[in-house]
């Protein structure tokens, strides 16, 4: 790439070597300038001493450099920037005047320095002649015994024993993986030449170098620079020429014979032959039960690039990701690494790209080829098959004869919350989390719930959970959603939320058969309405009507619907017998509900 090197510098022809020899060995018998003794050595002035010095000029190197060569006058006699060409050669074994050769020892890469060369170290008695060009109209001879002068710039150096130079910056103090040959790789970088003149940026692109490692996509350097790097790190990666774009450099901004400089950021790896990896974070004590295909699952997660770069989060929208599992509804890899949690897990899932979002990424903030990173919290999971699951936790010593069946009415008291803990209700307390600021709910939260079973006053799960109890006992109900609040939820219930239920059975009561407000417990009396006549006039009014129903259950005659408010109950059973709304009840109107429904059978008949 470069033209040859100046005439000025270049080594003469042996015979012309001679004469300057004999021209020395005069002048060191005496024949001295008129002027003054002649300087002994190359004077050298380092008039800009960079503040690094990684490394000296030594012999042997090979340098790259700017100068000018002028006489004591001023006059120019030859430059590399009029020819806007580096000078390029090994130093120290006469390829150079020998004045050239001692100036260059020593020098860092953009050190300036002044040489003052004498004769004898320059071009002696002899002088050499010059060819003029258009670049350097004014050359011509070097004239006998000439005193040079040179304004040097070193701009690189290496050797051929150099090998790649790998700085490490910055390493993160968790190293997930290390680069190896074939590992894919996605990086920033920007690169320079020794002097730190810029040649190139990924970050000017906006964007990332990706390529394989060890496959012969890269410069040598580079392939072995990337090794060892763990994402996230950050290095500084000087490459010989030899091992970059040698003697041809690369187009116009790489010279030849160019040392590269590269400071590197590594975003992320993979091989395209990773599977997902899942790593437990945290394991709740007691999985009886693990995540499976065709579970519906609720999860939180963050989800990040390899380099720590945030691109999407649950807890940002405050809301789990819910979602089938092993379906194909997600992305393959974290179909793959939900499989097998438990409910309450933490685990980060290292999703690879062809098991993400491949060679094109996807939005503004997955790039191509990105390897994905999610830490994911397990909220819960169902299968759309499952039942309730019922867990007796304890049960009265004494016999139980009796157990609870649809159309019984019960008092129990419940504990409510999400299988992640989250309390949602409780009869026997108030949540802080759920409740006013005076901590207060609709109802007593020291009173029992009360519920008739099979009526639909409770959720379906919850209501099959408590059905075979015994009074005293206590139960654990987990419920699915399908048997609860379902995908849309209710106040305070996430949808698709998988419920816990800690329950105990308080009392039970039989229940009236449908429709029924009032049942005897052994035939009624023969003359019902004179029995209810208290005062034999002829009618009952509802003062009459209540004494008489409130005596026959205080006799144990008879029972009222339980669960409701026994005042209301007679008030309604009132108003049904009291055909014509008189406000009282004739012998005509009364009617047993037992004879009601006959009649309206034989009326269907």
């Amino acid at each position: 790439m470069f033209p040859a090197v100046s005439h000025t510098l270049r080594r003469l022809p042996l015979l012309h070597w001679l004469l300057l020899l004999l021209q020395a060995l005069e002048r060191g018998l005496g024949r001295a300038s008129p002027a003054g003794a002649p300087l002994e050595d190359v004077v050298i002035e380092r008039y800009h001493i960079p503040r690094a010095c990684p490394r000296e000029v030594q012999m042997g190197d090979f340098v790259r450099y700017h100068y000018n060569g002028t006489f004591e006058d001023g006059k120019k006699f030859d430059s590399s920037y009029d020819r806007s060409t580096l000078a390029a050669i090994v130093v120290g074994v006469g390829r150079l005047i020998t004045g050239m050769d001692r100036g260059l020892m020593g020098m860092c890469v953009n050190e300036r320095r002044r040489l003052i060369v004498p004769p004898h170290l320059g071009y002696g008695s002899i002088g050499v002649g010059l060819p003029q060009t258009a670049a350097l109209p004014t050359a011509g001879l070097i004239p006998p015994d000439a005193t040079l002068y040179f304004d040097v710039v070193l701009l690189d150096v290496w050797n051929k024993a150099d090998t790649v130079q790998v700085s490490i910056l910055l390493r993160p103090p968790h190293c997930l993986r290390m680069v190896q040959d074939s590992d894919f790789v996605r990086y920033h970088y920007n690169g320079t030449l020794l002097d730190g003149t810029a040649f190139d940026s990924s970050y000017s692109r906006d964007g990332t170098y990706d390529t394989y490692v060890g496959s012969g996509w890269l410069i040598k350097g580079m392939d072995q620079g990337l090794l060892g790097m763990c994402p996230g790190e950050r290095r500084k990666i000087i490459i010989p020429p030899f091992l970059a774009y040698g003697e041809k450099g690369y187009g116009t901004v790489i010279p030849s014979q160019a040392s590269l400089v590269f400071h590197v950021l590594l975003i992320d790896v993979h091989n395209p032959k990773d599977t997902v990896q899942v790593e437990t974070l945290e394991l709740p004590l007691g999985c009886v039960r693990k995540a499976a295909a065709g579970d519906f699952m609720r999860y939180h997660y963050n989800g990040s690039l390899m380099d720590g770069t945030l691109f999407d989060s649950s807890y940002s929208r405050n809301h789990t990701y819910n979602t089938y599992v092993g379906q194909g509804y997600i992305i393959p890899g974290m179909d793959q690494g939900l499989q097998g949690a438990c409910i309450g897990e933490h685990r980060r899932i290292t999703v690879p790209p062809h098991l993400g979002y491949g060679e094109n990424g996807t939005g503004d903030k997955i790039p191509g080829s990105a390897v994905l990173i999610f830490n994911v919290h397990i909220i819960d999971f169902h299968n759309p098959a499952d039942p309730v699951q019922i867990e007796t936790l304890s049960r009265p010593p004494e016999t139980c004869n009796e157990t609870t069946k649809p159309g019984d009415f019960i008092r129990y008291h419940y504990n409510c919350s999400l299988l992640d803990g989250t309390k949602l209700f409780s009869s026997v307390c108030c949540f802080p989390e759920i409740c006013d600021s005076e901590g207060k709910r609709s109802h007593d939260y020291g009173d029992p719930q009360e519920a008739t079973l099979g009526a639909n006053k409770v959720i379906e799960g919850l209501d099959t959970g408590l059905q075979g109890m015994c009074v005293g006992e206590r139960r654990q109900l987990i419920v699915p959603p399908h048997l609860a609040h379902g995908e849309s939820g209710a106040r305070g219930v996430p949808g698709s939320a998988v419920l816990l239920f800690e329950v105990e059975l308080v009392s039970r009561e039989d229940g009236l058969p449908t429709g029924y407000l009032f049942v005897w417990h052994q035939d009624p009396p023969t003359n019902l309405f004179e029995d209810m006549d208290l005062n034999k006039n002829g009618e009952v009014p509802l003062e009459e009507f209540s004494s008489f129903l409130k005596a026959q259950v205080n006799e144990g005659k008879g029972r009222l619907l339980p669960g409701q408010d026994p005042e209301k109950i007679i008030g309604d059973m009132f108003k049904n017998q009291d055909r014509n709304q008189d406000g009282k009840i004739t012998a005509e109107e009364l009617k047993l509900k037992s004879d009601e429904d006959q009649e309206r059978v034989h009326e269907e008949l």
